[in-house]
């Protein structure tokens, strides 16, 4: 069996926007908002089949989380410390992994380094902790000197990783969490901004520190493996944005070549160019436009989670999208992507409750046979613009799974999948033999079959 990370189901929080904490940090009292998250969120957590939740960004900040000023210090939005640790305790004492978000490209101008450096200019100790840092010129801000920020965004200041003070300040944070909180590993924010010899200390840094701790980076676009390596070095993990876009656009356009062309392209194991590598899925996340406001047809849902779960990857459901809710980006603001919700609310008056028990039952299905669906080899049997059927091969078990993007009024299509065995349908139990090599499958418009090989 894999490490755990290579066969969990995530559960995506935004906590700031989740617990309806106020945009800006003014200071003042701390509100304990996250004991909603351990006293409501867990219990539900477990109750959809999530192995590991991704939480953040925690640390305090001053407005959307990201622009950090205290990185021992979870924000006061959001309670303190100890309500943080009560929450890991009790995810844990669920069999639930916590991972946090790791902000170490850029601080707040609120950060203490940069108020030095504000204060002292020259004098100031840590005037090489950020990149660019330049007392001929000047800022919008007007401190008397400029600096790189994170494109273009002046109220994030680019840290110097070459900086030892810096690299060693930022491991001692790591160290810091991992102490305070049994924290099971951490997302790295820009991890495609980060020097890879950074890269590769933090992953010493971690292995030494706590077994099985996860190193998962944020990577949009380029050479997923550039940050991966050969697995032992550097981080375990990436986002795969490539396979983000295909699994809404491969339905939009009825075409599923796309999808399968990326998984091929990905994972296929006679030259795929990151086979081998477990990445990160999703369908939306706390950046892009939700998956129900992305599809053209909703009752694709069930196709795309469908594969969200079974193609090869580690899947994660982004807070919210259980229950099928909207959100697009609104004039270049994130807000509409990450609403509070009143879970026991959201629960009595569900928009989609077939949703919510559609990714509950994939996830028990997929929990039910970890060896096919989390380290099982892909194999295509199928394809057409609109039916796609693929296999996980599995030690025990094989698991394979059949997608339809028809839609409305259209009938059920029948197709051949060349197989050998006795297949079960892993909703129904009812048998499904092959005959001649191949099963007869029939598809609903918007309809999928997950069927079964192997000991029961």
């Amino acid at each position: 069996m894999g490490k755990w990370y290579e066969e969990a189901v995530f559960y995506h929080i935004y906590p700031l926007g989740l617990l309806g904490a106020p945009r800006r940090n003014e200071g003042g009292e701390t509100v304990h908002r996250l004991r909603t998250l351990t006293e409501e969120w867990i219990p539900w957590l477990s109750e959809m089949g999530f192995d590991a939740v991704y939480i953040g960004p925690l640390f305090e900040s001053v407005t959307h989380g990201y622009d950090t000023t205290d990185y021992k210090q979870v924000d006061r939005r959001l309670g303190d410390n100890e309500d943080f640790k009560a929450f890991v305790e009790k995810a844990h004492e669920a069999g639930i992994r916590v991972v946090v978000d790791g902000v170490f490209n850029h601080t707040g101008r609120e950060f203490f380094a940069f108020r030095d450096i504000q204060e002292k200019k020259w004098d100031s100790p840590y005037k090489n902790w950020y990149k660019g840092v330049n007392f001929g010129g000047n800022n919008p801000y007007n401190d008397g000197f400029c600096y790189e920020s994170w494109r273009g965004c002046t109220e994030l200041v680019n840290l110097n990783p070459w900086e030892g003070a810096v690299r060693e300040y930022l491991l001692d944070v790591i160290d810091f969490w991992i102490d305070a909180f049994d924290i099971d590993g951490i997302r790295l924010d820009c991890a495609d901004c980060l020097e890879l010899s950074f890269l590769e200390d933090m992953r010493k840094r971690t292995d030494a520190k706590k077994e099985d701790f996860w190193l998962m980076g944020e990577v949009i676009h380029g050479d997923y493996s550039r940050y991966i390596g050969d697995g032992t070095r550097m981080i375990h993990s990436v986002t795969n944005y490539e396979l983000h876009k295909g699994l809404y656009s491969g339905h939009n356009d009825h075409n599923y070549f796309e999808i399968a062309h990326t998984i091929r392209r990905e994972f296929d194991a006679n030259g795929g160019i990151y086979r081998g590598l477990k990445l990160y899925s999703f369908v939306d996340n706390h950046d892009v436009n939700r998956i129900f406001s992305k599809l053209n047809v909703k009752g694709h849902l069930k196709p795309v989670h469908a594969l969200l779960y079974f193609l090869p990857g580690i899947p994660s459901v982004y807070y919210g999208s259980e229950f099928g809710i909207e959100g697009r980006k609104e004039q270049g603001g994130d807000d509409a992507l990450r609403p509070a919700i009143d879970l026991e609310q959201m629960k009595k008056d569900n928009p989609h409750p077939e949703l919510t028990r559609w990714i509950r039952t994939l996830g028990n299905i997929r929990k039910k046979y970890p060896d096919a669906c989390g380290d099982g080899r892909y194999q295509e049997l199928l394809l057409t613009n609109r039916q796609y059927a693929f296999a996980r091969i599995g030690v025990e078990h094989t698991v394979l799974t059949a997608v339809n993007n028809d839609e409305g009024a259209s009938a059920p299509v029948s197709f051949p999948v060349p197989v050998e065995g006795v297949y079960r349908d892993a909703l129904t139990g009812e048998t499904v033999p092959a005959e001649g090599g191949r099963i007869s499958l029939e598809l609903e418009p918007c309809g999928c079959r997950i069927l079964v090989c192997g000991r029961e």
